[in-house]
């Protein structure tokens, strides 16, 4: 039996298998809370300037940057810092009533997000080269306890400025946990039951968006709401402990012994006797072969052959494509003029019954059409939505829905997709560089609504010409439902050639 078979008799719902993806998918649940957190920790409520003028004189303006020195000569003179006055009627307390960010201080709205993506950007960046290197059970381990630590240090800030401290390196424990999480759960996983794993875990991510309007209801002070989202972190990291490092990454990394000692231990766990789920013989077979086959990989293993530079640039293009669209719609929301709360409850609501269609899809059709369709779908609903009146709101907002709907869909079917076209050895790294595309679609989403000073329709033909084009290119990478995950990139160079021999018979070419 081949190393790669030794899970395969096993079911997903048995002791181990159950408890891996419970324990591994619980901390997902609040992932969406931290990326959309700020919709509500900064939400900007009505203010107007101290002055006895404004005071007595209901009829002047609310949300006003500037005082009045007469009523008579309506003269006005700029409102200074600390004298605007906010209403906490709504909202108890937001870093924007807390640090009065409005006027002339209103950017550093916009930089403590854009701090916090680009702490999720550097997360991509290192995260998945040290799941190489380190073992992916470590950095998971590493990422729920700095969620947990630099979440808890935020709600505690004294100024701005260690608050985007915090918040960016929360970012950067966020990304980590999501791109090695995955990833430790379907190595552990017999191919038969991979597609489950990203569908359970897809729909905690989206459950997040359900959870984050209904606990800042009720918790309406953002110190709290941020420690409320971000103690729960200290448990999951007390569960994760039982979690086993990946038998595949220990045997690639010429470490049998302590691959055997946990596939023993899932033996116990699942009811069987040692020495029959797996023998350090069989280990050290697939070790000398990966050996011989491989050398040790690098970052730049990701480009240096045909196969792998295809499958990375494909790939990137539609994580790029996929956030950059997703993010400027979610976070554009306030123009709507409905309740955060509630437009929030509707994107998450209509996200669900998107994520049982996209487990049909690549269930039955594959995961390589999925992620395509639902990129080119979401582009042209963008797209159509510039022939809808402004003043439709509600048709306006139900295609903003489904486009980010089918967006997220996307998402979640590249998240296997992606772990299973990189081999084991290099595939924390080539999930951390896609994400780190995706997270820089996410920080350049903003410079894309600001072309909307030049023409009010050019955000929507950027945010719906970009996931068309990039979701064309995922139709030339090799279909991967039912395969086996891949261990070398000299099996991924292999799979590449075979499938460009297909394309040859065919009759159209396949180079990148």
């Amino acid at each position: 039996m081949e190393l790669r078979d030794v899970l395969e008799k096993d079911s997903l719902f048995s002791p181990f298998q159950s408890s891996l993806v419970s324990i591994l998918s619980a901390p997902l649940l609040l992932i969406a809370t931290h990326n959309l957190m700020q919709i509500f920790t900064a939400a900007v409520p009505p203010f107007h300037c101290q002055s006895n003028l404004t005071l007595e004189n209901s009829s002047l303006p609310k949300d006003s940057c500037t005082r009045y020195i007469s009523l008579l000569l309506n003269d006005t003179e700029p409102c200074k810092q600390g004298e605007r006055i906010y209403d906490l009627t709504l909202y108890t307390s937001t870093i924007i009533s807390e640090w009065d960010l409005v006027c002339e201080r209103e950017w550093m709205k916009e930089l403590a997000q854009s701090t916090y993506m680009a702490g999720v950007l550097a997360g991509a960046m290192l995260y998945g080269p040290l799941a190489d290197r380190f073992g992916r059970r470590t950095v998971v381990l590493c990422c729920l306890l700095k969620i947990a630590s630099m979440g808890t240090g935020a709600a505690f800030s004294p100024n701005f400025a260690v608050y985007c401290v915090f918040r960016f390196m929360t970012g950067m424990g966020i990304c980590g946990l999501i791109i090695n999480d995955l990833s430790l759960t379907m190595e552990w996983i017999p191919k038969k039951y991979l597609l489950i794993v990203p569908v359970i875990q897809g729909t905690c991510l989206t459950l997040g968006q359900i959870i984050l309007p209904g606990v800042a209801y009720v918790i309406t002070d953002w110190r709290w709401l941020q420690l409320a989202l971000s103690l729960p972190y200290f448990i999951f990291f007390i569960l994760a402990w039982w979690v086993p490092e990946s038998y595949r990454w220990l045997a690639l990394e010429n470490r049998p012994q302590e691959a055997l000692e946990n596939l023993n231990r899932v033996a116990r766990i699942n009811g069987k006797k040692d020495g029959t789920f797996v023998t350090l013989e069989m280990l050290t077979r697939e070790n000398e072969k990966n050996s011989r086959m491989s050398s040790k990989p690098t970052p730049f293993d990701l480009f240096r052959t045909p196969g792998m530079r295809k499958v990375t640039i494909c790939l990137s293009m539609s994580w790029f494509s996929s956030s950059f669209c997703f993010f400027a719609l979610a976070m554009d929301v306030q123009r709507f003029g409905f309740s955060l709360y509630l437009i929030q409850l509707i994107f998450g609501c209509t996200e669900l019954p998107l994520r049982i269609l996209s487990t049909v899809t690549v269930t039955y059709i594959g995961r390589r059409f999925s992620v395509s369709f639902y990129l080119i779908l979401s582009g042209i609903l963008i797209l159509c939505s510039l022939a809808f009146p402004a003043d439709l709101i509600l048709l306006q907002l139900s295609v903003t829905c489904l486009a980010k709907g089918f967006l997220g869909s996307s998402i979640v079917c590249a998240y296997p997709y992606t772990a299973e076209l990189f081999p084991t050895v290099l595939r924390q790294t080539g999930m951390g560089f896609t994400n780190m595309m995706m997270r820089l679609g996410s920080v350049i989403a903003p410079l894309g609504m600001m072309t909307k000073a030049y023409a009010p329709f050019l955000p929507l033909v950027i945010f719906g010409s970009a996931p068309i084009l990039c979701g064309l290119p995922i139709l030339w990478l090799p279909e991967t439902l039912n395969s086996q995950l891949l261990d070398t990139v000299e099996e991924v160079e292999a799979r590449n050639q075979k499938s460009a021999r297909k394309k040859k018979e065919l009759g159209y070419g396949t180079k990148l």
